[in-house]
């Protein structure tokens, strides 16, 4: 008899977290076609709602089989909660791990795929949880932040992002010229790229290098999208400087033979 009772229990068990992740999961689907909510906030509060489901369901659970057995539920969750105080004496970090994850969710500081500097680590935000908040460094590695640890966030995904180059010409060339060779590229530029919100618009002379006379591009792009409109930045400038026949210096190495090794 408890045998089958202890089935019963692990069978409704699992089959209640299928039914109630596939409900969590559709309402959260719904509000984002429906644009009640942007798709990184709904996947931040749909993995956190999952998670918050899932150890409540075992909770019951764990009650539930306590009960199969036919131990004094009572009693058992009376010393439960002592020990439980007891133990959090010496789990302060834990309680603030989740006081920190609370807030982070509520005021809104950070959502999943966001591009975010947190614990002195960047990269792209892929869980917010009530303990542990999971940063996808850009070389692939993943960190698991403890909540309490994070005490700055620099959210860089809000707005659009900057894109800056700076290019370099020699000291013989008109900067006149240049910079309206080089506008007349951002210009096409803007027009092939969907990414673009801002610009690309030719700022002037950035600075005067030892080599080079320096000329400052700045445009605006969608999230994510800046690195990948600098180097087309660079590609365009290239090419249209070397179609004006407009020098872009390198360094140059100057060989004098000593003649004393002779």
């Amino acid at each position: 008899m408890i045998v089958g009772q202890l089935l019963l229990a692990i069978v409704g068990y699992f089959i209640f977290r299928a039914i109630g992740g596939s409900l969590i999961k559709r309402t959260f689907q719904k509000m984002k076609e429906r644009r009640k909510m942007n798709n990184n906030r709904a996947q931040t509060l749909e993995k956190l709602t999952l998670n918050v489901f899932s150890y409540t369901l075992l909770f019951i659970v764990v009650v539930a089989v306590i009960d199969i057995f036919g131990l004094p539920i009572g009693p058992i969750l009376a010393s439960a909660g002592v020990v439980g105080l007891a133990i959090g004496f010496g789990a302060q970090d834990l309680v603030s791990d989740v006081v920190t994850g609370f807030f982070l969710l509520l005021e809104k500081q950070l959502d999943v795929e966001d591009y975010v500097t947190i614990a002195e680590l960047d990269g792209i935000v892929e869980e917010v949880g009530l303990r542990t908040t999971h940063l996808r460094a850009f070389d692939g590695t993943l960190h698991f932040i403890p909540n309490r640890n994070i005490t700055n966030v620099s959210n860089h995904s809000r707005g659009s992002m900057e894109a800056l180059v700076d290019i370099g010409i020699s000291f013989n060339e008109n900067i006149s010229e240049a910079m309206k060779v080089l506008q007349e590229a951002c210009d096409r530029l803007a027009e092939e790229e969907d990414a673009i919100l801002e610009g690309p618009d030719v700022l002037g002379v950035g600075s005067i290098d030892e080599y080079d006379v320096k000329i400052r591009i700045l445009a605006y792009t969608e999230n994510l999208q800046q690195w990948g409109i600098q180097r087309k930045l660079l590609q365009a400038s290239k090419e249209a400087l070397d179609e004006a026949g407009i020098e872009i210096p390198v360094p140059q190495q100057v060989y004098v033979p000593d003649n004393n090794n002779n």
